[in-house]
């Protein structure tokens, strides 16, 4: 007999309807079915340091995380992580009280929004914004209110934050600010005039802030990373999310963290207990001995992925889009109506038999979808033989 099923009412709860599976997912699919190179998704394709994968095989062997770690996470990574904000920015964190280690920072936005939103609550975000975004603060009952980061090209091509439009987004609803710095898909990095801007509004208008940082180290040129916590008035409203993923080239790992004050890692924590509980036993460890490697291995990764952003952008160039050369992460944000398209999801379902490479459209990470709607995504974390065979094929498809 066929199993019985309501036909009133659809099995996904209305919250999460307008998710279906990720644009990463549907994109690297179409990679591996034509063949193509994949630039769409944001991990790397070789693996970090030797000394760190050979940390987690020790600590396997030793038994060290085989079994449930802490709750809040290793004493050793939280020790690690407070020393690095210190060490890095000079703010002080009680490991104990101030430090959650999560299921990587895809976790701890998800459960800093849980624990931090109630339903009817307005959540401000800088759009084009990360998709986990938005589906969490669906999960949360929350209403997004995206802030629409603008393309400008005084002063090089970028996406600037418009203060004024901020500001007139906060409601006597707002709850919380969602800020990403360096900022996934658009490579800005917020300047100190902007993040003083927006901690002076979240201190008048007593708003919480939850920054995601997962980038803090990938920083080009003369760009510079300033933790919004750092700023007067925010340490005690700001939830600072890290991970080890794109710094240490470990994604499938999943190690992050948060720092705040004790009353803000106790509401998160509560969250995330239900979530995963604990995760990554062995690789905590791991993490704890990156994060105390020396600053030449900072400068290296950075001097690194800086010559593979400008290999990669010359030759998007060279091909004919419009290009968005990032001060960090490791994404380039390309305009293709240079190219004679206007539209970046078709443009990006038919690039992989136009050209062998698949990129990400970033509309997708839109509300106003036609925002985003001539723009598209590459990443640029990959080898150079890869990125160069990437952008040859380009050049030839979109050759005149």
């Amino acid at each position: 007999m066929a199993a019985m099923t309501s036909s009133a009412r659809p099995f996904l709860n209305r919250r999460l309807a307008e998710f279906g599976t990720t644009i990463f997912a549907e994109m690297s699919a179409l990679a591996v079915s034509t063949g193509s190179i994949n630039l769409g998704q944001g991990f790397p394709d070789t693996d970090g340091p030797e000394e760190i994968r050979e940390a987690a095989v020790r600590a396997l062997r030793d038994g060290r995380g085989n079994q449930y770690p802490p709750g809040p996470g290793v004493p050793e990574l939280r020790a690690a992580v407070a020393a690095h904000q210190l060490r890095r920015y000079g703010l002080t964190y009680d490991p104990d009280t101030e430090v959650l280690v999560t299921a990587g920072a895809t976790e701890a936005i998800a459960a800093a929004l849980l624990a931090l939103v109630e339903p009817g609550d307005e959540v401000i975000a800088l759009e084009p914004y990360y998709d986990s975004y938005a589906a969490c603060v669906a999960m949360a009952g929350g209403t997004r209110v995206p802030v629409t980061l603008r393309p400008h090209t005084e002063g090089g091509a970028a996406f600037r934050l418009d203060l004024d439009e901020l500001r007139a987004a906060v409601t006597g609803r707002t709850r919380l600010l969602l800020i990403n710095t360096p900022h996934n898909p658009t490579g800005t990095v917020l300047t100190r005039e902007e993040l003083t801007a927006i901690a002076e509004l979240a201190v008048e208008r007593d708003l919480l802030v939850v920054t995601d940082e997962v980038y803090e180290h990938l920083v080009f040129d003369d760009a510079e990373h300033i933790p919004l916590a750092t700023l007067p008035g925010m340490r005690e409203r700001t939830v600072t999310i890290g991970s080890a993923g794109k710094t240490f080239s470990f994604t499938g790992w999943k190690v992050g963290w948060i720092t705040a004050a004790p009353g803000l890692v106790t509401a998160v924590r509560s969250a995330k207990q239900y979530l995963t509980y604990v995760a990554s036993g062995p690789f905590q460890y791991a993490v704890a001995e990156a994060l105390a490697l020396p600053e030449t291995y900072y400068t290296d990764l950075r001097a690194d992925l800086r010559a593979k952003r400008d290999l990669l952008a010359t030759g998007l160039t060279e091909a004919g889009f419009g290009v968005f050369r990032p001060a960090g992460t490791y994404f380039i944000t390309a305009d293709i109506r240079p190219l004679g398209e206007t539209d970046g999801e078709a443009f990006c379902l038919a690039l992989p038999e136009r050209a062998g490479v698949v990129a990400i459209p970033t509309s997708v990470f839109y509300d106003h979808k036609e925002a985003g709607a001539p723009y598209v995504r590459f990443a640029f974390c990959k080898r150079v033989d890869v990125l160069a065979g990437a952008t040859e094929r380009l050049r030839k498809a979109f050759e005149h």
